[in-house]
């Protein structure tokens, strides 16, 4: 397992984002989530091309999280199928490694 992961989760709406965030962040599931607005996702679903605007959350965790993040998102993520990708962190700077494992639970 990496003792350090970086999600990702795109929702619809940034009232969808910042709740979803604000529940992550306060049960201590990740340290950090960042909103990035101005996302264009073209995708397959169910047969049909789809262009929507999304936004995008990156969460900021640790490995042994992950599962509590997914469950935490597919509790209230308004998408039937929300893309909840998780990435290693090979490397990154030890005071903010660190702020990691003191921010999360």
């Amino acid at each position: 397992m990496n003792r350090y992961i970086v999600l990702f989760c795109t929702v619809p709406k940034m009232e969808d984002g910042e709740r979803i965030a604000e529940v992550l962040v306060q049960k201590g599931y990740a340290a950090c989530v960042n909103i990035v607005g101005g996302i264009k996702s073209i995708y397959r679903w169910k047969g049909d091309v789809c262009r929507d605007d999304e936004l995008l959350l990156i969460i900021k965790s640790r490995g042994d999280l992950f599962v509590k993040v997914k469950e935490a998102i597919l509790a209230d993520h308004p998408y039937e199928v929300p893309e909840i990708i998780s990435l290693p962190v090979a490397e990154g700077h030890d005071a903010y490694l660190q702020w990691i494992d003191e921010m999360t639970d």
